[in-house]
């Protein structure tokens, strides 16, 4: 049975909670968070933490890992471009998955804008559209973003979010659009638009557990990894 620190006890972390009470291979070691244990230094026995909190935990969240030698599977989105860097660091001494999507179907949709961007790319315009609930903080999501560095990978384009105005003849640029209303679990879509055609990839998430199922995909995968910054498509298709 593989023992999880859950980091973050907001709708992600209990989602999690729920469904490791329906997986017999996983069990909640505790939580780390407001009303729980105040860092890992408090929880015995972990084999695995998963974060969805916040950018404040993530330097706490890594040196208590560090000391511990703990696996990671990190999902907090609106990281920094330094707290990234601490990942990435702490990737060269325990293995760690980080994803801003952990969806299965997302990482498929990633791989296909990725071939349909190399395929297509200096012909057809690229637009990303993002729809989520009333509730979400971050524009654009995390998934928007992991679907902008895989149809842009070296950031030849220039980010557009959003346009008003009279901003003119369409540049080198993709545009960023996100959409706010009801309880959108989640909704991306990336459009190419070429002469006379238009190809759309579409992912829609309709509840929040296929990403606690992903988390948990990627907990399994960690534990008996070697020492390295993964992605999900590393777990799902495979990587060491």
């Amino acid at each position: 049975m593989i023992r999880v620190a859950l980091i973050g006890n907001g709708k992600m972390g209990r989602m999690i909670d729920a469904v490791c009470a329906q997986d017999e291979r996983f069990e909640v070691a505790g939580f780390v968070g407001p009303g729980a244990c105040a860092s890992l230094d408090e929880l015995q026995n972990v084999d695995v933490a998963i974060d969805f909190s916040y950018p404040g935990n993530v330097t706490m969240m890594l040196e208590c890992a560090l000391r511990h030698k703990i696996p990671l599977v990190v999902g907090t989105t609106a990281l920094s471009e330094a707290q990234e860097a601490q990942i990435r660091a702490a990737g060269a001494q325990i293995p760690i998955v980080r994803a801003l999507n952990f969806s299965t179907g997302m990482a498929v949709m990633r791989r296909l804008a990725r071939m349909a961007s190399d395929a297509l790319r200096g012909e057809y315009d690229i637009e990303i559209v993002e729809t989520h609930h009333n509730q979400k903080e971050d524009a654009p999501s995390g998934s928007a973003i992991a679907l902008l560095h895989s149809v842009d990978p070296d950031g030849e384009f220039e980010v557009v979010c959003g346009r008003e105005g009279r901003p003119g003849k369409r540049g080198h640029e993709i545009g960023m659009h996100a959409l706010r209303g009801g309880t959108v679990a989640g909704e991306h879509s990336v459009h190419f638009f070429g002469p006379m055609e238009e190809i759309e990839l579409r992912h829609r998430a309709d509840s929040r557990e296929i990403f606690a199922r992903g988390a948990l995909r990627a907990a399994a995968f960690v534990v008996g990894a070697k020492p390295g910054l993964y992605s999900v498509e590393d777990v799902i298709f495979g990587g060491d």
